[in-house]
């Protein structure tokens, strides 16, 4: 037998996933082709390969991003969501430009059920979890959502500057929400790392403005009437009130940007009562809070023009609000 040779009944090339020429030891077997013949075409010089232990790259050559993929993949051997691409790769396959592409990275994070008895080898590195995302499908592939992407990452990652970089990518790039973020780094007790509590503060800002952005061309966008941006509003007597993003005075109607994240243990500041407590009290003076997330602005504007409009509305046909004073924050 030589290279040539065919060595199956059905040609390999005639598979339904030609396009990527990696296959199992069983696959192999399915398509009739031994063992021994496999691995005797791996050998140095032979026009096959094997990456990783009983996967096949069905030629010579460095792999491209696809091919390692599919070999890690195809290495941890389970069933549909039970295995998903995170950190770096995850990241490069959702168009991070900070990150290196596949075929730069040392290994491939790959997330499995903590049931799995696998270990990392080669380009695979396993890594264990009892909480499995809902993946995403990126081309071919079951990739992390964004945020638990760059939790994964950032576990690995001592470097305080590259923290920064991605953060402020995903942020930037309009990949995702600070929220989401902190809530994975909190899930994955990260929130503590010196190059992570540095980089959060900057990740708040960017996440803050532009969700500030985003209500400034909502309000466009819905041709509203102009509110007082960014103002604090106290007593007349002088007791401090609230911050709020966006307030209409004459029709006491307050917009607030919920930008609220995970604290470390031991932190109030910023805690659900402490919201629900501060929101209690507008209410209590006649004045309607309304809290707009930045998912909300950036996948449904439209439809939180509606709701403000809503409120506004409402305002001419109820009780004039207590007066507040209205200053600059």
């Amino acid at each position: 037998m030589n290279d040539n040779t065919p060595i199956t009944p059905r040609p390999l090339h005639q598979r339904p996933e030609a396009r990527c020429r990696v296959m199992t030891a069983q696959e192999l077997r399915d398509h009739g082709v031994a063992p021994a013949v496999a691995h005797d075409r791996c050998r140095p010089g032979g026009p096959w390969q094997m990456p990783l232990p009983g996967v096949f790259l069905l030629r010579s050559g460095p792999p491209d991003a696809e091919e390692t993929l599919h070999a890690v993949l195809r290495y941890t051997g389970g069933r549909e969501g039970e295995a998903v691409v995170s950190g770096l790769a995850a990241l490069a396959l959702h168009g991070f430009t900070s990150v290196p592409p596949v075929t730069a990275l040392d290994q491939v994070d790959v997330l499995v059920p903590r049931v799995r008895r696998l270990r990392s080898t080669g380009c695979a590195r396993i890594v264990r979890t009892h909480r499995m995302p809902r993946p995403l499908r990126v081309g071919d592939f079951p990739v992390a959502p964004v945020p638990r992407a760059l939790a994964d990452a950032i576990a690995r990652l001592p470097d305080a500057l590259t923290v920064r970089r991605l953060l402020s990518e995903a942020i930037r790039g309009g990949h995702c929400d600070p929220q989401p973020v902190v809530r994975e780094l909190a899930r994955g007790r990260l929130l503590g790392r010196p190059q992570v509590a540095s980089a959060i503060d900057t990740l708040l800002t960017e996440g803050r403005t532009l969700a500030e952005d985003r209500l400034l061309r909502a309000v466009r966008l819905g041709a509203l009437p102009d509110p007082c941006w960014n103002v604090a509003l106290w007593l007349p007597d002088g007791p401090f009130l609230a911050e709020i993003d966006a307030y209409w005075p004459r029709h006491a109607v307050a917009v607030e940007i919920d930008m609220r994240v995970p604290r470390q243990r031991g932190d109030t500041t910023g805690t659900d009562e402490e919201a629900l407590r501060r929101d209690q009290t507008l209410t209590g003076l006649g004045i309607t809070v309304l809290r707009l997330t930045p998912r909300a602005l950036r996948d449904a504007p439209n439809a939180q023009v509606t709701t403000i409009e809503r409120a506004l509305a409402a305002a001419e046909s109820r009780p004039s609000a207590s007066y507040v004073v209205v200053m600059p924050r």
